[in-house]
């Protein structure tokens, strides 16, 4: 496992040369995080990189990274662990009637053999080994987030079959949220905050050319200042900086070296993802390429 830089302006070179461009502020975050143990809560549109940061910091710290995607209706024992049953009825019909008989031979069926683990155990398990990430977390409802604040807080669970498996030294743990709820004040207490804006159209050329870096400035600068124009627009999804990556990269697989007349309405599903904005974009061209 790879030491983690010493210093914030260690940690931002160090993600920068893993593809990920932080500002100084998310880069102090991460350094405080990582020196005190602490979850991270990234809080931001959708598509500004809040994702990224895990995979970013898992490369860099060559740690395993573990996600788990939140959905509504998702519960504990979803995120935690799950027997195997077909296995364990394979193995009943497998044991004789005498083995059933025997305690030990029906105790095993609940052993570590059986069980199939899920992220949360596996993060328990892999400790300071691995980066958790609890990803959309504002998808989940009100009773798996306080199931989640008590296992951010003792990092520790307890099977009743087999008993309590519990992290020496926690995985460092990011949480992000798209803020299509707000998140219970005690989680947010538990962790480090960072809230992941839009970012200046400078540093998003800079961080296009760093995730494609076979395009011209040229045209970063292009569809970095039609991306911008589009966000002044009323549409119901925003595109992000995933989004302007996408266009770029769009942009130059049909060879187009600049928003021309054509290229601008041929890729807009690269950057637009919703009918409605596309039908809005589409009826104010001249506004999108400046």
């Amino acid at each position: 496992m790879v030491t983690s830089p010493e210093s914030v302006p260690e940690l931002t070179d160090a993600l920068r040369g893993v593809g990920y461009l932080a500002d100084r502020g998310l880069a102090t975050t991460l350094h405080v995080a990582l020196r005190l143990g602490r979850p991270v809560l990234l809080e931001g549109e959708v598509g500004v990189g809040k994702t990224e940061v895990a995979r970013a910091l898992a490369q860099l710290l060559d740690r395993e990274l573990i996600r788990l995607q939140c959905y509504e209706g998702i519960d504990a024992q979803q995120a935690l662990y799950e027997w195997d049953y077909a296995r364990q009825m394979l193995q009943i019909r497998a044991l004789s009637e005498h083995q059933l008989s025997d305690d030990d031979a029906v105790d095993a069926l609940f052993g570590p053999k059986f069980l199939v683990e899920r992220p949360l155990l596996h993060a328990v398990r892999a400790g300071d080994r691995a980066v958790l990430l609890v990803d959309e977390v504002d998808r989940a409802d009100d009773e798996f987030e306080a199931f989640l604040l008590e296992l951010l807080s003792e990092f520790q669970i307890t099977i009743p079959e087999i008993g309590p498996v519990r992290a020496e030294r926690p995985p460092l743990v990011i949480l992000t949220s798209n803020r299509t709820r707000e998140l219970h004040d005690a989680l947010k207490r538990r962790c480090l905050y960072h809230w992941v804006g839009f970012p200046a159209p400078e540093r998003e050329v800079e961080i296009v050319l760093v995730r494609a870096p076979q395009v011209s400035q040229r045209l970063a600068e292009a569809v970095v200042g039609a991306v911008n124009r589009l966000r002044e627009m009323d549409l119901a999804k925003p595109p992000g900086v995933a989004e302007t990556i996408d266009w770029v990269n769009t942009l130059g697989v049909v060879g187009a070296e600049d928003l021309d007349d054509a290229a601008v309405p041929d890729t807009l599903g690269a950057v637009i993802k919703d009918r409605d904005d596309l039908e809005l974009v589409v009826s104010d061209l001249e506004r999108v390429r400046g």
